[in-house]
């Protein structure tokens, strides 16, 4: 069936939170909410394979290596397996003091008393009942009324009182959750959730949490701040209530609803790592940590090897993280435009020169080397490339700052291996095509230096004496000028007929400390308007400069220009 041209004649548009003096706006978040992992339980029954024991211990290691001080680790009354699982880590000692596990149960007297069973001995722990309390739940799944609603959490709550009353060993704490909150009359939130305080009598110091999700995702994110806001403000004894966001990723918003409800007063978010979760997935926590992060808070979650978190994640759920995810996508960093790649490589340049610590780097929001991640994958070069980002690879992998205009000299070369091969280059491919071009490689150069000396005549001009490797046959050779540079020059003109002059000259060092390699550019010029670079690279930096004129000699014998690849 097509789409409908008239969509409002099925679907209508969300009401509006009559909330005229909301204070959300002009919120930021300035420290970070307690973070609630459940990956194990809403993440795993959203996967077509659910984990098994060794992949979910393998999981619950990384999250509290990653610093999470909540898990959800199951809904226990789902099976066997679950409820071992469950028992098993309370009795691992493999739990931390300062960690919470967490497990779901409805609001059913058996599933209570099997999730407490599944819970005997932990040294703390958060029971988290929840039952749907949404007027299309009540009305079509449940067919109850407002009144037997409310009675389901209120008897839920009486019961999670009873049992842990039976284990006292155990610092028990609750969590109620008013599914479907997003979709339900707010008014009504309110009296079921004041109606469960009311029972398990939460105080200040031993808050409930009172978990507000976006069961499915129904509206603008500013819809759900409202709610979180109108909710905060009207629920009696709010100091004694720590308020959860639990949002989906349904309309794609479910980071930004996490966000705005933080500036909307709750405490706490629940997610999963890379945001995996039922249809669309839930709130991604990688995301939402490391968009503080960038704003100078500390998140108090750890993702410095990102990578290795991903390829855990990737192990246990069996899905792949997408190639564009917010900071651990593979292509997330990489830039192949060639105007993003000039501005990314001068954005590098200025912050090595700046008197300050702070990142600014155009098109980077965080820097990759905090996650983790080394510079070589910022840029990658294809067809769409500029000069700026195969400058960058070879800066990067070799060392070689290239002048600008030897930048758009071999930005022509790059271009036709791209076009060429019909696929991304990599830094081999770039070193390549640059040792071809500028006669790097023995096997395609006329001229090869083998050694020289360098002397001075009586009348103070320079004389340059060596060998030079012709046509795959060694000549000795010599001749006169002012310096090195000339002397070489009149060796090439007086020798070979190779008359150009040198019309630019630059070099530096390739690294630092005494050891260090030299890299030299020299542009020419011929008697017949051509124009071309060579480039020289050795232990010795006058060296690099013979090196470079021999290349040049090499461009200017072939003709400046030639693709040789």
């Amino acid at each position: 069936m097509p789409m409908l041209p008239n969509p409002s004649a099925k679907y209508r548009p969300f009401p509006q939170i009559d909330l005229p003096d909301r204070q959300w706006p002009s919120r930021t978040i300035t420290t970070p909410p307690r973070w609630l992992s459940t990956d194990l339980r809403d993440g795993n029954q959203s996967i077509i394979d659910p984990m098994d024991s060794a992949k979910k211990n393998r999981f619950f290691d990384l999250l509290i290596e990653v610093g999470v001080k909540e898990i959800e680790v199951g809904f226990p009354a789902a099976g066997q397996t679950e409820f071992d699982f469950i028992s098993g880590l309370v009795n691992s000692g493999k739990v931390p003091e300062d960690v919470l596990l967490q497990v779901l149960t409805q609001s059913r007297e058996d599933l209570i008393k099997r999730s407490f069973e599944s819970l005997e001995g932990a040294h703390s722990a958060i029971v988290h009942l929840y039952n749907a309390v949404s007027p299309a739940w009540r009305d079509i799944v449940f067919r109850m009324s407002r009144d037997e609603v409310r009675d389901i959490a209120v008897r839920g709550a009486q019961m999670l009182v009873d049992e842990a009353a039976k284990r006292p060993g155990t610092k028990w704490h609750f969590e109620y959750s008013p599914e479907t909150f997003s979709t339900a009359e707010l008014d009504f939130s309110l009296e079921v959730c004041e109606a469960v305080m009311n029972v398990v009598g939460p105080t200040k110091d031993w808050p409930i949490i009172l978990n507000l999700p976006a069961t499915v995702e129904a509206a603008t994110p500013n819809i759900y701040a409202d709610q979180i806001e109108y909710f905060c403000n009207n629920l009696p004894n709010r100091e004694a209530a720590a308020i959860s966001l639990h949002t989906h990723n349904d309309r794609g918003t479910g980071v930004a609803a996490a966000e705005l409800g933080l500036m909307a007063g709750a405490d706490r978010v629940e997610g999963c790592l890379f945001g995996n979760g039922e249809r669309t997935g839930n709130c991604c926590l990688v995301t939402v940590a490391l968009n503080m992060y960038t704003q100078g808070i500390d998140p108090g979650l750890d993702f410095s090897d990102i990578d290795r978190v991903i390829e855990t994640v990737e192990y246990c759920n069996e899905l792949p993280v997408h190639q564009r995810h917010p900071y651990g996508g593979e292509l997330v960093f990489t830039a192949f435009s060639g105007s993003h790649q000039d501005a990314i490589k001068k954005g590098f340049e200025a912050h090595d020169q700046q008197n300050d610590e702070y990142w600014r780097v155009p098109y980077l929001p965080i820097d990759p080397a905090d996650l983790g991640r080394n510079y070589e994958a910022v840029i990658r070069v294809n067809s769409q490339s500029g000069k700026g980002g195969f400058a960058w690879v070879l800066q990067q992998g070799q060392g070689l700052r290239l002048p600008k205009r030897l930048q758009a000299d071999f930005s022509r070369h790059v271009q036709f291996m791209a076009d060429e091969l019909g696929r991304e280059l990599n830094a081999a491919d770039i070193w390549d095509c640059f040792r071809q071009t500028y006669y790097l490689q023995v096997d395609k150069r006329r001229f090869a230096l083998v050694d020289y000396d360098e002397s001075r005549a009586s009348d103070g001009t320079r004389i340059f004496t060596g060998t030079v490797e012709v046509d795959g046959e060694e000549q000795r050779v010599s001749g006169r000028g002012k310096g090195l540079i000339s002397s070489v020059l009149a060796t090439l003109r007086d020798t070979f007929g190779l008359d150009f002059e040198v019309t630019d000259y630059s070099e530096h060092a390739l690294g630092t400390g005494v050891d260090s390699r030299a890299a030299a550019y020299i542009e020419f010029a011929c008697a017949d308007g051509r124009t071309g670079w060579g480039v020289g690279v050795d232990d010795d930096v006058a060296t690099a400069g013979v090196r470079a004129l021999l290349s040049a000699a090499n461009s200017a014998s072939h003709g400046p220009g030639t693709q040789r690849f």
